[in-house]
C-alpha cells in the first residue's frame, strides 16, 4: 500500500492559515525600513529601471509612502500572479541579474512596515495604470485571503496624489514615467510605537539620513555604472553611491582567491586601508559613509550579481577589533547559490557553508594580518609626493608585498651629503650597513621576517658583486665564517636557503 492510498481512509480539515495572522507572521523576517526599500527597489533593477524615486507623505498621519521607477512595468495579469504569496520558486531558475529568489519580497517588505499597500503598474510604453491592495484590516474583518482589485476612481486619486508630491520636491527627474508605483499606507513602527511628537521627527531622520546611508552603499555599483547608471531620488535629495573599496594607490589589495561552489564561482579579495584613513574618517572622509565608523564597516562585504548583500562584520568568522578596522573583505557570488548559502527573505543575511569556511577562515587570517600591521604601524610617516617632505624624516614607510617597511630615507639631508661625499667603494659599504639597518628594524616590527633576498640586483644598487667584495672584506677583517653567517648575513634579509652560491663558496 503506498502511502495515498493509506491517506484515502483518512478524514480531512480544512487547514487554509488565518490570513491576518499569516501575513504578521511573515512580515517579521529581519526587515528595517531601509531594507524594506532595497527590497522593492530589487524588483524595480530586475524590471531594467534607471530612475527610482521615494516619496513620503508626512504632514498628517498615517503617513504614506510612494516608491515609482521607471522600468518595465506589468500588464494585470502580470501584477495579479505578483501580488500572490509567493509569486515564484526559489529553486526556479533565474536570470544572471535578477535580484529575486523566493516570490515574496514586495509582499513581506511591504508589510513589514504597512499593513496597507497598493501596487499600481502599466506596461512601458502604455497609458493605462491596473491596480491591487492587500489590506490587513480587511482580510481580518473578511477572514479570508481576498486582494482587492483596485477601480478607476482610486487609482486616478493616487496617481494625482503621487504626481503632486514628487512635482512639489526638489530634484525631480527630467523625462521621467512611473511605470509601477507602490503605495505604502500608514507605517506602523512609527505611527503605534512612538510619541506622536517624536513619530515626524523619528521618520525624517530614518530616512534621510540611514536609509539614504543604506541605499548608497547597497546599489553603488549599479550607480556606478558607465551605461544607464541607476539613480535613486528620495524626496529632495539624490543618492550619492558610496564605493567602500575605493580605486585608490594607498589601498592595498591581497591577492584574490577563486573557488568552484556548486554551480557558481566565488571570489574572494581582502583590501587594507591606508592608516591615514583612520584620522581622515573622523570628519568627512572617502572612507566612511556619514553614520559609519570605521569599525562599523570594517568585515566582509557579499556582493550578489552587483547588488550588496551584506556589509559590515565578519559574520561570526572572527570578532571585531579596532586592530581590524583597515580590512574588508569583498566576495562576489552569483544568485544561483542563495539556497546553499542560507539567504534570508530580506537578503540581508547569509550563512557560509562548511564547505566555504575553511577558504574564508584561511584567507581571513592572511587579511588579518596585514590589517593589524597597517593599524600598528600608522604613525610612521608615508611617502609624500613633495620632494621637500621627503628629505625631512631620517625613517619612511615603503609599500611591499609583505606590507609596509620602514627604511632609511636616503634622502634625509645628513645622510644624502654623507653619500654624495663617498666613493663607489664606500657607498657600497655604507648601503651594506643601511640593509642591516633596514632588515632588523622591519625583524622587531614583525614585518620583515619571512622577506628573503635572492642574488639580484636591487635598487639600491646592492648586488651580488658587491655581497661578496663585502664578505671578503669581513673575512679580511677577521671575522670567521660562522659569525658571518649567523650575524651578518640574517641581518641582511638573507637565509641560507636564499644566500647566493658565490657567497656560500667564500664561507665553507
Amino acid at each position: 500500500m503506498d502511502r495515498q492510498d493509506a491517506y484515502d481512509s483518512h478524514f480531512i480539515e480544512d487547514a487554509v492559515p488565518n490570513p491576518e495572522y499569516l501575513i504578521k507572521s511573515i512580515a517579521e523576517q529581519g526587515y528595517s525600513l531601509e531594507s524594506s526599500l532595497a527590497d522593492l527597489m530589487d524588483n524595480s533593477i530586475s524590471a531594467n529601471a534607471d530612475k527610482i524615486e521615494v516619496l513620503i507623505k508626512m504632514d498628517q498621519e498615517p503617513f504614506t509612502l510612494f516608491i515609482a521607477d521607471n522600468g518595465d512595468g506589468m500588464d494585470e495579469e502580470t501584477l495579479k500572479k505578483n501580488m500572490q504569496f509567493p509569486s515564484n520558486s526559489p529553486e526556479q531558475t533565474r536570470n544572471a541579474l535578477d535580484l529575486g529568489r523566493f516570490g515574496l519580497g514586495m509582499k513581506t517588505a511591504s508589510f513589514s512596515q504597512t499593513r496597507c499597500f497598493t501596487v499600481l503598474s502599466k506596461r512601458k510604453g502604455t497609458l493605462v495604470y491596473t491596480g491591487r491592495t492587500w489590506d490587513v484590516n480587511y482580510l481580518k474583518k473578511v477572514g479570508k485571503w481576498r486582494l482587492l482589485v483596485n477601480t478607476k476612481e482610486e487609482i486616478a486619486r493616487l496617481i494625482y496624489q503621487y504626481n503632486l508630491l514628487s512635482e512639489g520636491h526638489l530634484n525631480r527627474y527630467e523625462n521621467f514615467e512611473a511605470n509601477t508605483i507602490i503605495i505604502w499606507k500608514g507605517l506602523y513602527k512609527f505611527e503605534n510605537y512612538l510619541e506622536e511628537a517624536n513619530r515626524q521627527l523619528a521618520l525624517k531622520k530614518q530616512i534621510s539620513e540611514v536609509t539614504s546611508d543604506y541605499l548608497s552603499i547597497v546599489f553603488h555599483r549599479y550607480m556606478e555604472r558607465i551605461t544607464a547608471p541607476l539613480k535613486i531620488r528620495i524626496n529632495n535629495e539624490l543618492i550619492t553611491p558610496f564605493n567602500p573599496f575605493p580605486k585608490l594607490s594607498d589601498v592595498r589589495p591581497i591577492e584574490y582567491k577563486q573557488k568552484n561552489f556548486s554551480t557558481d564561482t566565488i571570489k574572494i579579495e581582502g583590501f587594507v586601508l591606508p592608516a591615514k584613513s583612520i584620522e581622515e574618517s573622523k570628519s568627512i572622509s572617502i572612507w566612511t559613509t556619514k553614520n559609519r565608523s570605521l569599525m562599523d564597516m570594517e568585515g566582509i562585504y557579499i556582493y550578489r550579481a552587483d547588488r550588496l548583500i551584506h556589509f559590515g562584520g565578519w559574520n561570526g568568522l572572527i570578532k571585531k577589533a579596532p586592530r581590524l578596522q583597515l580590512a574588508r573583505l569583498r566576495v562576489d557570488i552569483g544568485n544561483s547559490v542563495d539556497h546553499l548559502l542560507h539567504l534570508n527573505v530580506a537578503k540581508s543575511q547569509i550563512e557560509i557553508p562548511h564547505d566555504l569556511k575553511a577558504a574564508f577562515e584561511k584567507y581571513i587570517d592572511e587579511l588579518k594580518t596585514q590589517a593589524e600591521r597597517e593599524f600598528y604601524n600608522r604613525d610612521i610617516r608615508t611617502f609624500s609626493s613633495s620632494k621637500e617632505e621627503d628629505k625631512s624624516q631620517l625613517f619612511e614607510r615603503k609599500a611591499s608585498n609583505k606590507g609596509p617597511l620602514l627604511e632609511v630615507n636616503n634622502n634625509f639631508p645628513i645622510l644624502s651629503s654623507l653619500i654624495n661625499g663617498l666613493d663607489k667603494e664606500q657607498i657600497i659599504k655604507l648601503n651594506l650597513v643601511i640593509r642591516m639597518i633596514n632588515t632588523r628594524i622591519n625583524k622587531i616590527r614583525q614585518t620583515h621576517e619571512d622577506k628573503t633576498f635572492v642574488g639580484i640586483e636591487e635598487k639600491d644598487g646592492f648586488s651580488v658583486k658587491d655581497l661578496v667584495e663585502c664578505v671578503n672584506e669581513l673575512i679580511a677583517g677577521g671575522l670567521s665564517s660562522e659569525l658571518i653567517k649567523t650575524d651578518i648575513l640574517p641581518n641582511l634579509g638573507f637565509s641560507d636557503i636564499s644566500l647566493p652560491h658565490e657567497v656560500k663558496q667564500l664561507l665553507k
